[in-house]
């Protein structure tokens, strides 16, 4: 039997924090209130995307349970200045990104590309100004989160290879 080995997981890690890392949030569907359907591993794509906003920090992380700064459902894991199998994805909206909307889902795209007509290095795309999508990478659904004023969503996720 096969198996990819660390060096092999450090390569992907290398790989995808060399593209551009958006995380995608969308309204989902108002029945997901009610009960939250279960993530597809065949997803390609959310159900109703609100926006794409470009991740703050990519960084490598490793696990550390009992000190590790970073503290996700998976576990704790500290930064670390060289390549691991890890990759700690932090992503900050504004306090106008989604205003008013509801978010039910969120997803983790990978190669997301702007239109050639949307300025360089701007931070949120809406559906619009996005001519690739990307790869979605990772995908959760989760109880309803209401954009109001003054609130800025932060989200933080790590990814294992």
């Amino acid at each position: 039997m096969a198996i990819l080995t660390r060096a092999g997981r450090i390569a992907l890690a290398k790989s995808i924090k060399q593209e551009d890392i958006y995380l995608a949030w969308g309204q989902g569907a108002i029945e997901w209130d009610n009960q939250l359907p279960p993530e597809q591993s065949a997803s390609t794509q959310l159900t109703s995307t609100l926006g794409y906003r470009k991740a703050t920090r990519v960084l490598y992380c490793e696990v550390d349970q009992e000190n590790g700064e970073i503290q996700v459902p998976n576990g704790r894991y500290k930064i670390v200045d060289y390549p691991t199998p890890h990759l700690y994805c932090q992503f900050n909206y504004d306090f106008e990104d989604g205003l008013s909307k509801t978010v039910r889902e969120l997803g983790l795209m990978v190669g997301t590309k702007p239109n050639a007509d949307v300025p360089n290095g701007k931070p949120y795309l809406l559906p619009s100004e996005v001519s690739q999508i990307g790869t979605l990478m990772l995908l959760e659904h989760r109880p309803a989160i209401y954009r109001d004023q003054g609130v800025r969503e932060s989200f933080e996720f790590v990814i294992s290879f």
